[in-house]
This record gives C-alpha cells, structure tokens and sequence, in this order.
C-alpha cells in the first residue's frame, strides 16, 4: 500500500523545511544548503528505491536520514516510509517494531491509522496459512499465530478510525480472520470430540460461538456442542442446542 501523493509531498516539503531549521547555527549558508541539498535529494532517492521495489536500498538510506535528525518531524515521516518498506520486504517484526513505536510515540498524530493498518498486515501477512490457501490446502488444522495480532490491529483501526480510507480493507480482512479462528476452534473442538473429550469439545465449541459471533462456521460449533451433550447424556441441551441449529441453519444438523 503506497502513501498517497500528498503525504508524499508533504514529507518533501518538511525535509527541506525542517532540515534547514536543524543545522547547526554555526554553519555557513552555502553549508546550509548543501545540507538541505543533499537530505532532500537522499530522501527523494530512497523513495525512488522504494517505487521501483528496491525496499533494501531504501530502508538503508531511510534510516541513515533518521539516525542523523531522530528527533525531529522529519524523523516521523521516515518512520512512517520504513515501517511499509520493511513491509513490502516481508521483514514483519521491523514493521510492528516500527508501527508500535510511532503510535506509543504519536497517539493523536493524523498518520495513526496508517501506522495501524500497517501493522495489521504485517501480522496477517506473516500468517502462514496464506501459502497454504494458494495451494487450496485445508488452513483450519493450523494454529492461528500472528493472525489474532493483525484482527486486533485492524479491529482497533476501525473502531477509533472509522472513516479512514483503510477502514473497509481492513473490515474485510477481519472477516476472513474471524473465520479463520472461528475454524481453527472448530478443528479443535472436533479433536475433543473424536477422542471422547466431550467436556473440554463443548467447552472450546461453545468459546468458538461466542467469540465469533457470524463466522461461518457457527453451524459447525453447533454441531459441536450438539453431539457433546448427546455424549454426556444431557439430552434436552442436545435438542435445545439442534433446534439453534435448524433455526438459523436450515436443512444442517
């Protein structure tokens, strides 16, 4: 996900702006403005590298600028061009790292969802079962990871930016989550419930429902808890539990 234009210029202007008001008093003018020369051109340069998908040469002279102003708004802007660089490059540590500490630093500054949003791929990205989904092999048996990291990310862009414009990607993406752990709940409840567990099947089928209230497999969870209670001998929560069921899954259980 690029930064759009105007951030990007934005960030532009700032570099020569704030460079020029950071340079030691000391300095010449001629020297002052090969200063800001020579930040402005480095920074337009590791955005190049970045456009034309060079992420390593970029992230190196992203930091380079940021080691040499930390302290200055200059250094947000940089943190905000490294955290998707490391992205982009598939480095998912370095950009939470990054993200995390912007928002603990930055709590009202008007980039917060990006630095969000950001953070949320990192961790759904890293998630491995995407690989598998390409393949069109079976996700559910494998533990979530990350993938509860990047639902809280996003979750948390929404409910405090509900109008940014990576709002409805990020909805998205938390459907599919839901339904990713809603499913994995599944497969282990299922584990239970074939080895005669039927208390700790309930329990974990019973957490799945409630916990992703609208997953797509809330029908499975039922059948899950159905079959528990017929197992344990609690026939009328068996029937209560397929009456749920035939209610809100027609033609299922």
């Amino acid at each position: 996900m690029q930064l759009n234009s105007s951030f990007m210029k934005q960030a532009r202007l700032l570099a020569v702006v704030i460079l020029g008001l950071s340079l030691g008093a000391c300095a010449s003018n001629d020297e002052q403005q090969t200063e800001i020369q020579s930040i402005t051109e480095a920074y337009e340069k590791a955005q190049g590298y970045a456009a034309r998908g060079n992420y390593t040469r970029a992230i190196q002279i992203f930091e380079a600028i940021q080691a040499r102003y930390p302290f200055s708004d200059l250094s947000r802007q940089i943190q905000l061009e490294l955290m998707h660089a490391y992205y982009k490059s598939a480095n998912p540590v370095q950009a939470v790292d990054i993200a995390d500490t912007f928002v603990r630093e930055n709590p009202i500054h008007p980039r917060v969802d990006y630095a969000l949003y950001i953070k949320g791929l990192a961790y759904f990205e890293s998630d491995p079962g995407l690989l598998e989904r390409w393949f069109k092999k079976d996700t559910t048996k494998r533990p979530p990871n990350d993938i509860e990291l990047s639902y809280g990310a996003f979750r948390q862009l929404v409910e405090r930016f509900p109008s940014s414009q990576y709002a409805p990607d990020a909805e998205q993406r938390m459907v599919y989550i839901k339904n990713r752990l809603a499913a994995y709940e599944n497969h282990v409840a299922g584990y239970y419930l074939r080895r005669g567990a039927y208390v700790a099947a309930l329990n974990r089928a019973r957490a799945a429902l409630e916990q992703f209230n609208g997953a797509e497999g809330n029908n499975r969870s039922l059948e899950i808890m159905a079959e528990a209670y017929e197992a344990l001998g609690m026939a009328e929560l068996a029937a209560d539990t397929r009456r749920v069921l035939a209610s809100n899954f027609p033609g299922e259980g």
